[in-house]
């Protein structure tokens, strides 16, 4: 039987100066042992791969070495080789997910009362300690918080908001982030070194990318790429072909056939990716993977590309010349798009098929585009009623038609104006014009922008209540709206009817940021004269002689015609409280 250690065993830190990144807490823990502040529970979380384990285990090490505690345990003395060699006896590794039930936890609190043997701490390890349930983290409650001396638990998780908020408060939590690209690649190129392992740096850049931050992945990529580095160079191809992964170059031709809406030309070039033994849904996450690195180029500074994409100086050239080609909504529809088929491809049972027609239509980005944008008008338009460019008028050039001659048996209509005797053609106009309120406005009359903005609300209350206002300010800037009462100023800023106003302004300047104020008529206030816009009435209608009954209440509506402020306020007193006149 092979006695070969893996890789990520090999080379497991076994002292908090050879931890890998984390450096807050290799400070933080050093400090602590220097000046014998151990705390009797501590909680490491974080995403996998980024050394909560091994940090534990070198803890543990620090703390019942024969020299310790100290930062630098000698792995020579019994208690470091039983920590090193997972031997249960002071230091006890429990995995919660396969001891997760409340007997597996009151075993543990049954052998805690027990004095430590070779070392001065009693240590328990409890990893994706989340995974306990709710019973079996009420067993260890009271013991977390007053443990037996020299007894210290370690808890790990990478799910930590699964984990009871009894539970963390009496820990100290250590948070583990991703180990930089930078640091994996470093790591990586000294194990490469020491192994004698013949790989370029463009392939140690792949692997640590590939990790997410995690360098237990990319130490067990590296072993696996090992046996490669046997007889020739491992280069960036060779990673991608063990990780399912398309290289940057057929990505790069691939998406300069969708720019250029080659259909043919991405079909063709999918189907050689496909029969390479690529997978549909491997295709469409690379793909929007390169979308979203070439986002990236396209709208962040040039000194965090290589940080940000991963990629190297080469590639970034190459993605520079290539963002010149498209606009930031067009990645960004590309990746929605993507997206969308990438969830379709997972449920098809037919992948290949999904995958065809979603980069036919990735090549039709162009059409796609414009449609987006129309789309995007068609949604504005309907959310309200928008201040937007009037439509072009319309003006049809034909002769007018000659009225044809009475007969003389027949009798003739109402008299009209005879036509000239030698009528020759003539120009008529026919405009075809939107209603007023789609007119776009005087951006200096704020009287007009008053109307339109009254005219975009869509709840006849709030119009009836805003007639007693005053408009101070009405631009894209902001919206600024008096009253002469208070009572109406905190009716409106404590109700949704400064909402309905705020998505009348949105809806008029075409955005989502308009700031709305409303507030007290100031003495500096400019009075804006309001003049309403006409409204053709219909033609009127000869109504019946009223009634002596009716004749009675003229009076009444004689004063409130006299009287129109009255009016204003009765009508919005109406319309807020849904009232009527009682006689």
């Amino acid at each position: 039987m092979s006695n070969y250690t893996p890789l990520y065993r090999k080379y497991r830190p076994q002292t908090l100066e050879t931890l890998v990144g984390q450096e807050h807490i290799k400070k933080t823990l050093t400090s602590a042992i220097e000046l014998g502040k151990i705390s009797h529970a501590y909680l490491f979380t974080g995403p996998r791969g980024t050394g909560k384990t091994s940090t534990a285990r070198i803890l543990a090490k620090s703390l019942n070495c024969k020299n310790g505690p100290t930062t630098s345990p000698c792995g020579e003395c019994e208690s470091c080789k039983d920590i090193a060699n997972s031997i249960p006896i002071d230091v006890i590794e429990i995995d919660a997910a396969s001891n997760r039930k409340v007997e597996d936890a009151q075993s543990i609190l049954e052998k805690v009362q027990y004095v430590p043997v070779n070392g001065k701490y009693k240590i328990y390890i409890i990893d994706e300690v989340h995974m306990l349930t709710n019973h079996a983290f009420n067993a260890l409650l009271k013991t977390l918080e007053e443990p037996p001396e020299n007894v210290i638990f370690i808890l790990a998780t990478t799910e930590v908001h699964k984990v009871l908020d009894t539970i963390k408060s009496r820990c100290q939590r250590f948070d583990f982030r991703r180990i930089t690209t930078e640091d994996i690649v470093n790591h990586l190129r000294f194990i490469s070194d020491k192994e004698k392992i013949n790989i370029t740096d463009d392939a140690l850049f792949a692997i640590a990318k590939n990790s997410a931050g995690g360098m237990r992945d990319s130490i067990s990529l590296l072993d696996q790429l090992s046996l490669l580095g046997v007889t020739k160079e491992i280069t960036a191809e060779d990673v991608n072909a063990v990780l399912g992964r398309i290289s940057f170059d057929i990505l790069f031709k691939l998406t300069e056939q969708v720019i250029a809406s080659n259909h043919a030309g991405a079909i063709e070039l999918l189907n050689n990716i496909y029969n390479s033994g690529n997978e549909p849904l491997q295709i469409l996450t690379n793909l929007s993977e390169y979308f979203k690195n070439l986002l990236i180029v396209k709208t962040c500074s040039k000194d965090l590309l290589i940080e940000l994409t991963g990629l190297n100086e080469p590639q970034i050239k190459e993605l520079l010349t290539q963002k010149e080609k498209l606009e930031v909504q067009q990645i960004v529809f590309l990746i929605e798009r993507i997206s969308y088929y990438i969830k379709e491809v997972k449920l098809a049972t037919n992948q290949h098929l999904w995958l065809e027609v979603g980069m036919i239509d990735l090549a039709n980005m162009s059409e796609n585009s414009t449609l987006l944008d129309l789309q995007n008008r068609i949604k504005a338009l309907e959310g309200g009623t928008v201040c937007a460019q009037p439509a072009p008028v319309q003006v049809v050039t034909r002769p007018a038609p000659i009225p044809p001659a009475p007969k003389a048996e027949e009798a003739k209509p109402v008299p009209t104006p005879s036509p000239s005797p030698a009528p020759a053609p003539q120009k008529v106009e026919e405009t075809f014009t939107p209603p007023p309120i789609s007119k776009k406005p005087d951006g200096n009359d704020i009287g007009s922008l008053w109307q339109c903005l009254l005219a975009n609300i869509k709840s006849p209350s709030t119009q009836a209540l805003l007639k007693l206002a005053n408009p101070v300010q009405i631009s894209a800037d902001g919206v600024i709206i008096t009253f002469k009462n208070e009572r109406l100023v905190t009716q409106v800023n404590d109700t949704n009817k400064k909402q309905l106003i705020i998505d009348a302004a949105n809806a008029m300047f075409n955005q989502t940021t308009t700031s709305v104020t409303i507030r007290m008529a100031q003495s500096g206030d400019a009075k804006v004269e309001i003049k309403p816009q006409p409204i053709q009435q219909p033609a009127p209608v000869e109504q019946p002689k009223p009634q002596p009954k009716q004749e009675e209440q003229k009076p009444s509506e004689d004063k409130k015609e006299t009287n129109r402020e009255e009016t204003d306020q009765e009508k919005m007193v109406l319309d807020l409280f849904d009232g009527k006149y009682v006689e």
